[in-house]
């Protein structure tokens, strides 16, 4: 849809019925709740269940496979890519360590640009601070720019308790929205739909949400951008409040920037009124010459493009250009904790290129809805679990979601040494203790206190090359492990006893 909306002609036409008529609701309730809902099952179940639907496998993999493909072209065009990744995650450590200050030097350079701060400290606050913004200007809609962070709080759920409908605008946003669904991917988050599952969804709802589709609607992808590009063109021009979120934040000018392709983010951030931005406060960058790293580095890493086409900055408000009205609402959730963690720290450094889903062998094949949360793939297994903790079940089993190959870390623009976080998280959930934790733990002191004592070593090693023969092929309580794997079977005599005889 880039570029689309130029030229066309203003909508809707004047024998269109007006939208939402007098005795329609505003927003009928969400049929789900916040996710996860409180019977997602964890991640290994998820996936297996997932693993099973041939077609989302294979939606998953021949999309994931052609945009890495197309990623690697365009990383290989730069040959000073690696320095540009390692300037991404020096910006973003350094940030991190001095982000309070940077905090209060947005806050101060954003107010002075004439818009309003708001310091959200968990995701009830977020949503209580928003839906009273919108319900002083006596809007019963707002349009949105994707954003995952409103998505992390629930804004929409929490919205449509308050009777607002929140409308998505970015067009793989609206295919969710529309099939009552989850995103399951942080670039495209209706990857797991073709184009036939998608032109079902148009025909079936669209037309109840606003513009219908057109009788003769077919699966080309420029059939179903045209129709979502009239159904959004009349939200646009009646919407009096935006949402968005922001991809950077300067801290130098107290600037946004959102970063998007199709051209509806910035309808949104020049058309209504007012604007509301909802935003990770790890979204910091310190300087102007900070934001150029990202640049380039956050395009080729998401859509393989070699410049973003449609990047939009937008500092305060003027009564020239744009919302009249600007309020920014800085997010924590959970990120002060992390920021606490020396090793989990790594994860605020995400710029959401989506880059390390794209490579993922386990996400390719469970998807993204086996994750339990707005963020998927190997990024989500090290964030969520630092962002909502580990007491669930869901959250603690996302550490083992994956083969720890480490593809994900060589991909990621900024760093993230994501398998070294998965192990530290997969550490903490095991010292939580629970099932199985303490049979673990008595084992493996039993084992260092042999390993500290190489006559009892020695000793062990020829009982269990003695008796060899009498071992099962399957341990007991471990078949997790071994139902995949062949235990190597034990030589006649330890290392040891041969290196004794041959090298003495």
């Amino acid at each position: 849809m880039s570029g689309t909306f130029i030229g066309m002609p203003v909508f809707p036409p004047p024998d269109h019925p007006a939208f939402p008529p007098p005795d329609h609701p505003v927003f009928p309730p969400p049929d789900h709740p916040a996710f996860p809902p409180p019977d997602h099952p964890a991640f290994p179940e998820a996936a297996r269940d997932a693993v099973r639907d041939t077609t989302l496998r294979a939606n998953l993999r021949h999309a994931t496979h052609t945009i890495r493909d197309k990623r690697a072209k365009a990383v290989a065009e730069l040959e000073d890519w690696q320095r540009l990744r390692e300037a991404g995650k020096r910006i973003k450590d350094h940030t991190l360590r001095h982000l309070d200050r940077y905090l209060e030097q947005l806050e101060a350079e954003v107010t002075a640009a004439g818009a309003t701060v708001h310091w959200a400290a968990d995701a009830d606050e977020a949503n209580r601070i928003v839906t009273g913004l919108v319900k002083a200007t006596g809007e019963r809609e707002v349009v949105k720019v994707k954003s995952m962070a409103t998505q992390e709080i629930g804004l929409n759920e929490a919205l449509a308790a308050e009777g607002i409908h929140a409308y998505e605008t970015d067009l793989a946003e609206l295919i969710v929205q529309l099939g009552d669904d989850r995103p399951s991917h942080i670039l495209v988050p209706a990857i797991h739909r073709n184009r036939a599952e998608i032109r079902a969804i148009f025909r079936e709802r669209m037309g109840s949400w606003g513009r219908p589709v057109p009788d003769d609607l077919t699966d080309e992808p420029a059939d179903l951008a045209e129709a979502a590009r009239l159904h959004l063109r009349e939200k646009f021009l009646r919407a009096k409040v935006a949402i968005s979120g922001a991809n950077f934040m300067v801290a130098e000018t107290g600037t946004l920037v959102v970063l998007e392709s199709e051209g509806n983010g910035r309808m949104c951030l020049t058309l209504p009124e007012t604007l509301i931005s909802v935003v990770g406060i790890e979204k910091t960058v310190p300087t102007w010459r900070d934001l150029e790293v990202f640049l380039q580095t956050l395009p080729r890493s998401s859509t393989a493009e070699r410049m973003n086409p449609y990047t939009s900055m937008w500092t305060g408000t003027s009564d020239d250009d744009g919302p009249r009205t600007f309020h920014l609402v800085l997010l924590d959730n959970g990120r002060t904790d992390a920021l606490a963690d020396d090793i989990g720290r790594q994860a605020l450094r995400c710029i959401r290129c989506s880059a390390c889903l794209n490579v993922c062998p386990v996400y390719e094949r469970a998807g993204g809805h086996a994750y339990g949360s707005v963020y998927p793939g190997p990024i989500g297994a090290i964030l969520t679990p630092q962002l909502r903790g580990t007491a669930s079940e869901i959250d603690a089993s996302l550490p083992y979601a994956s083969s720890l190959c480490g593809a994900c870390y060589d991909v990621c623009p900024v760093a993230i040494d994501i398998p070294e976080v998965l192990v530290h998280l997969r550490e903490r959930v095991a010292d939580r203790g629970g099932r199985g934790h303490r049979v673990e733990k008595a084992v493996m002191r039993a084992a260092s206190w042999v390993m500290d004592h190489p006559a009892a070593l020695a000793a062990g090693e020829r009982a269990a090359a003695r008796t060899r023969a009498l071992h099962p092929g399957r341990p007991p309580g471990a078949g997790a492990w071994t139902e995949s794997r062949d235990l190597p079977p034990l030589p006649a005599r330890p290392f040891r006893d041969w290196w004794k005889k041959n090298r003495t």
